[in-house]
Parts: structure tokens; sequence; C-alpha cells
């Protein structure tokens, strides 16, 4: 199998970043030259694009994890910190952050039996921002957000 058919292969499966694709074929032993070559190949056919990698990642992710999280597994994939910054932008100035976290609030509300927001006890509100934290989500601002959402559903 030459790294032509190899990345084929990977690719028919989910969207690889050109830096997995590049150390997937170096641990097969493929030649260097013939990997870049490969990859320049997939690119002009359309078939392998770090862009396409990156909003499918930002769209399978989104709402489960905040933009840092998501920005970590990126890097983690080899995508530039600035790349992804400029997807981010494209893919969000459309979208309603709020909309993205509705599900989140709904799983927050049955997993912590939150009635109202203003009025958390304090282990409660410690293990709600443990949670947020760690999703990559900004705690203060999530919260502050679903307390003025809770006051304009009151009005």
């Amino acid at each position: 199998m030459n790294c032509i058919d190899y990345f084929c292969k990977l690719l028919a499966r989910r969207e690889y970043s050109v830096f997995e694709l590049t150390q997937k074929a170096q641990t097969k032993g493929f030649d260097a030259q013939d990997i870049t070559e490969s990859i320049e190949k997939l690119q002009r056919l359309n078939y392998q694009s770090d862009t396409r990698f990156v909003e499918s990642m930002i769209t399978s992710y989104r709402g489960k994890y905040g933009k840092i999280v998501i920005k970590r597994k990126c890097r983690d994939k080899g995508i530039d910190s600035e790349f992804f910054e400029q997807i981010w932008q494209s893919q969000t100035e459309d979208e309603e952050e709020g909309g993205q976290l509705d599900g989140l609030k709904a799983k927050v509300v049955r997993k912590y039996k939150i009635t109202d927001f203003h009025d958390i006890d304090p282990k409660t509100k410690r293990k709600l921002w443990n949670y947020l934290q760690y999703r990559g989500f900004n705690p203060g601002d999530v919260l502050t957000q679903w307390q003025r959402e809770q006051d304009e559903d009151i009005d």
C-alpha cells in the first residue's frame, strides 16, 4: 500500500489534520517526501482540509465544551492557535452563544437540581463552577447569562 492509498483509507472514516496524517504515515515508515506530495495531492483534490477539520471539531464539541477546551483539542491535533481563532470567529459570528448553552443549562439544572440561579447554596455553586470550568466555559459569564435569562423569564 502506498502513502496516498493509506491516507485515503484514513480519510474515508473521518477528518484528519495534516499533522495527524504526517504522524500516522511516519509511524508506518513512509518517506517524508512521499508524505508531503501525497498530502498536497489530497488537498488539491479537496479530500483533506484543515479548515474543514477545525469546523467539524467546533461543530461536534460546541455546547458540550467551551472555546478553551476545543482550542486545546485542536492544538493537540496540530492546528495553529491563530488559525483556530479565524475559524472560530467565522463559525460563531452568526450564532448566538445562548442557543448553544441551552443544552448545557438543562443538563446542569437536572444534575444539580437548580431551580433559581440567584440562590444557589455555596457547595453546589462550587461544584457547578468546577463543572463549567473543566469543560472550558467561563463560569462567571455563564452564570451571569443564566441569571439574566431567568430575570427575563420572570418579567
